[in-house]
């Protein structure tokens, strides 16, 4: 085929043109994207003698304005002033901090963290009747209307990456003032989600850093508890929403919440997890029996209006005693009092900041959430002495009238701490020859003692 080199070159030259327009084309439509995409330009606001640069697109609320407005910090907005009292809140509402708040006054929130007489409630207490959980925690008004309501128990938000509405009520003094007027409150942290969750918007774990992600999320859950004055001995509840069970997700998981229970153990405190039924439960249900660091209360969401801790997904067996929580109904509005308040239903037979948690009231010796291993046991111990005395302890572990396994111990008057004892060499040959070992458990203080029964069975 002979070439046309004229026509070759005109059509060169057209190809070069077209390619030329397709780059001016692309490099254009690249400057337009790269506009809309660039962040909204800020502006400035002004506010009782503060200047904060927001984003300009980004809605602004006078708090002033609207005192029943509910603060989400998951929203992209900006809201100026105290939150009300008295927040009009969606329940359930949970994702990332997003939101600007800017307060008149710092240093008065800080302030009003203060302990207002109460000091921190250490408390463990086994609460079995009908509660609530609310997205901003009621106030004090609220909660005295409330006291004609058939709920004694209510779930508290205390922190985390994912809480989504502000807590202008939540203080020591009020945590204070709620548990002396009978109210069970259930501490709960709405940390990094499954890698799977069905929250959108929400920070998620990682794959990869899921134990120490766990373990510092139950840090930081006890600092938040114990800036409101929940202490030592009192449970917390991680908020571990609904998400899809992939091997992945279910392994990430599982790792982050054993990291969650073990290092609130550590700093004694007992461990709880809500989540719903078919996944997060699920997962944790599945490792019942092994030697998985479970928690030591579940809280299932499973909205069949059953008031009672069944559920298909819990083992017979699992938590029975007086662990359970049950989540029944989602967000609707109850009004009691003269007052409304969009809530969950729960059904509650487990473990709360409760009204045993007076501090001049500590058993001597209380002993807690004993947990059986391959050859040890682990124990929550908490001294009810004054504070500032020195409380000296044993853990003796006899078997057929032998010792197979002892510890000495030294805790501060009102703390707690959760002990790990292995049986010893005697112990070790006779569940080695037998494939079980039937022990006593005694944990004793001058003055106090407490057993219980323990049955080690040989792994296999």
């Amino acid at each position: 085929m002979q070439f046309d080199r004229e026509r070759g070159e005109s059509n060169l030259a057209c190809n070069c043109c077209g390619r030329m327009r397709l780059l001016r084309a692309a490099v254009a439509a690249l400057a337009a994207s790269a506009l809309l995409a660039a962040p909204a330009a800020a502006r400035t606001v002004h506010f009782q003698g503060r200047s904060v640069a927001v984003p300009s697109r980004w809605p602004v609320y006078s708090l002033a304005e609207h005192p029943r407005m509910c603060v989400r910090m998951d929203r992209r907005a900006v809201y100026l002033g105290t939150p009300g009292s008295d927040q009009h809140c969606r329940a359930g509402a949970i994702g990332r901090t997003r939101a600007i708040l800017v307060s008149p006054n710092p240093s008065a929130r800080a302030s009003a963290q203060g302990t207002g007489g109460f000091g921190h409630l250490s408390s463990d207490a086994e609460f079995t009747g009908l509660g609530f959980d609310a997205c901003a925690t009621p106030s004090s008004r609220t909660m005295a209307a409330w006291a004609s309501s058939p709920y004694r128990g209510i779930g508290v938000y205390i922190g985390g990456a994912n809480r989504a509405c502000a807590q202008p009520n939540l203080t020591s003094a009020w945590v204070g003032e709620q548990v002396l007027a009978g109210w069970n409150l259930i501490p709960t942290y709405v940390g990094l989600q499954a890698p799977t969750s069905s929250c959108g918007s929400c920070a998620r774990l990682s794959t990869t850093l899921a134990t120490p992600q766990g373990a510092a999320s139950a840090r930081d859950a006890v600092a938040q508890a114990q800036s409101v004055g929940i202490g030592p001995g009192s449970p917390v509840y991680f908020d571990m929403e609904a998400y899809t069970r992939t091997s992945s997700a279910t392994k990430a998981t599982l790792a982050f919440l054993a990291a969650w229970t073990s290092e609130l153990h550590a700093l004694g405190y007992a461990s709880g997890v809500y989540s719903s039924s078919s996944s997060g439960i699920a997962d944790l249900a599945s490792q019942y029996g092994s030697s998985y660091p479970l928690p030591d209360d579940v809280w299932t969401a499973n909205w069949n209006g059953a008031q009672n801790t069944l559920d298909p997904y819990l083992p017979a067996g699992a938590w029975t005693a007086h662990q359970r929580l049950h989540q029944y109904r989602g967000g609707h509005n109850e009004s009691y009092g003269g007052v409304t308040i969009n809530i969950d239903n729960d059904y509650v037979e487990g473990a709360t900041v409760g009204a045993t948690a007076s501090r001049l009231a500590l058993p001597p010796l209380t002993v807690r959430h004993v947990r059986l291993r391959a050859g040890a046991v682990s124990v929550w111990v908490r001294c009810g002495w004054a504070e500032g005395e020195s409380c000296p302890g044993h853990i003796v572990l006899r078997s057929a009238g032998a010792g197979v396994g002892n510890r000495a111990f030294r805790l501060g008057g009102g703390k707690a701490h959760s002990f790990i004892l292995g049986v010893n060499s005697r112990g070790r040959s006779l569940l080695a020859r037998r494939g079980f070992l039937r022990a006593q458990l005694l944990v004793a203080i001058p003055g106090a003692r407490t057993t219980r029964a323990v049955r080690f069975s040989r792994r296999r």
